[in-house]
């Protein structure tokens, strides 16, 4: 277990952040409450404010090419923006499925992209959208799922895990050959309270953030959870959201905070896994 007081404020002046993404040279990315996305220097030190979306961001995931997705919950839609600022809707229905509460989204190393949607709090309707390489919405996993949030997949994308919210606990979906999905199984339970955010460290162990009880998990291969860090002040970590690896050695974990203005850092010296847009070739 971290001390708290190995916790630091990477950058302040956000408005609620609740998504965050590391770029391939440091750059992070932000939502805000209000719409905002931004782009934050690796120091911490500059903000800029790249597009107004309105509506309320929540997941950021960065492809190839470090276009910014954007799961928009106010306005009911996945976006893409552009780092120039351009802003484009990527997914907005299913079929005629609307979209309800659009939450996170993870890129696959076939250019696919996963993105949750929580449906309704404590109404049981979440489910898995997929866009294909091609632009193309399907449906991945109909669930319904208690409240579907973060999402992560394993290094060699044989799992897309995915927080249950309302459940605290984390489901994973096996991913058949054939590009459909398998059952979803528990994973681990007992993440109080509220898990929000995953991401894989390189041996494979996951980390969840949680969002009432300020804290950061570790699950092992096994679903053994242990307690990494818990702020019981609610300030250094402020109803934790998305986290995501980065820093000059990516073994640094960054922390959205909706409940206040800033972003976390834990140096935990842990390696992270590289997403796909880390690995993929410009």
């Amino acid at each position: 277990m971290y001390a708290l007081s190995e916790v630091v404020t990477f950058v302040t002046g956000l408005d609620h952040p609740e998504g965050v993404a590391v770029g391939r040279d440091q750059t992070l990315y932000a939502g805000g409450e209000a719409g905002q996305v931004y782009r934050i220097s690796s120091d911490g030190k500059a903000v800029e404010l790249i597009a107004e979306t309105g509506g309320r961001c929540l997941g950021i995931t960065l492809d190839a090419q470090e276009n910014i997705y954007v799961c928009n919950a106010g306005r009911h839609q996945l976006l893409k923006v552009t780092q120039q600022g351009e802003v484009t809707v990527a997914a907005e229905s299913v079929g005629a499925r609307k979209l309800i509460c659009p939450n996170f989204s993870v890129f696959d190393g076939k250019g696919n992209l996963y993105f949750s949607d929580s449906g309704a709090w404590k109404q049981h309707n979440g489910f898995i959208c997929r866009v294909t390489a091609d632009g193309s919405v399907e449906m991945f996993a109909e669930g319904p799922f208690h409240f579907a949030n973060g999402m992560a997949l394993d290094a060699e994308e044989k799992f897309l895990y995915v927080v249950e919210s309302n459940c605290d606990r984390v489901v994973r979906l096996p991913i058949r050959a054939d590009g459909t999905a398998g059952a979803a199984e528990i994973f681990a339970e007992g993440l109080a309270r509220i898990p929000d955010g995953l991401a894989f460290d390189a041996e494979g162990n996951l980390y969840v953030t949680t969002y009432a009880s300020n804290a950061i998990y570790c699950v092992d291969k096994a679903g053994r959870v242990d307690l990494v860090c818990v702020d019981d002040e609610c300030a250094l970590l402020c109803q934790a959201t998305n986290c995501a690896f980065g820093g000059p050695g990516f073994d640094q974990l960054f922390v959205a905070n909706l409940g206040a203005g800033h972003i976390s850092k834990l140096d935990l010296k842990i390696k992270g896994q590289p997403l796909q847009h880390h690995r993929w070739a410009v």
